[in-house]
């Protein structure tokens, strides 16, 4: 079984060469994916973190266990940032094209 940084190294490259405007970056010290120099998703605690904005439901994907990234410990979760576990795996490279519509459309 692949770890979730071999699966993330694996759709970054995915989405890298299917869409030139898409780049590697860098979120909270992890690696990312960019698009324009904003990130859209980032390998983070042995899962994904995709943005997927305020009204995305995670259940309509069939993804029933997710948290919001909460990576500040006085501040409330950031509601557009979706933490999917490996257990979703196969359910990374949409999310990866749902993030990246979300953020073309400036939101």
């Amino acid at each position: 079984m692949e770890t979730a940084e071999q699966l993330f190294n694996h759709l970054r490259q995915e989405i890298t060469s299917t869409h030139e405007e898409v780049h590697e970056g860098t979120m909270m010290s992890s690696p990312g994916i960019q698009y324009k120099r904003k990130n859209f998703a980032f390998l983070y605690r042995g899962g994904m973190c995709f943005r997927l904005g305020r009204d995305f439901e995670p259940g309509s994907e069939g993804i029933h266990d997710y948290t919001l990234l909460n990576p500040f410990k006085n501040k409330p979760p950031l509601k557009d940032w979706f933490v999917i576990g490996t257990e979703y795996s196969e359910k990374w490279p949409l999310l990866a094209e749902v993030a990246l519509q979300e953020i073309r459309k400036g939101k």
